[in-house]
């Protein structure tokens, strides 16, 4: 355990950022699995839950937790997803 106050300090906030960063992880990686399997079932509200998708990546990417390449692919894949379904 740190000795000086700063690092205390620094701790306990690195700890809530992972927390939060975590929630919001979570967040994205649940809508995604939704969206895809709403895009693979041909679902009516498939391009509504990919939206909603893409949503939670852009909001991630704003607050730093998603780097925007990773945001841009994993978007992508998704959108090349839902165009195979359509076509």
């Amino acid at each position: 355990m740190a000795n000086i106050k700063s690092a205390i300090k620094r701790i306990k906030t690195t700890a809530r950022n992972r927390a939060r960063n975590l929630g919001y992880k979570t967040n994205i990686k649940k809508l995604y699995k939704v969206a895809e399997k709403a895009v693979t079932a041909a679902a009516a509200d498939a391009g509504e839950k990919v939206r909603a998708a893409i949503k939670a990546i852009d909001k991630a990417v704003q607050h730093g937790i998603l780097h925007r390449n990773t945001a841009g692919r994993k978007k992508s894949r998704l959108m090349k997803k839902l165009a195979k379904t359509k076509s």
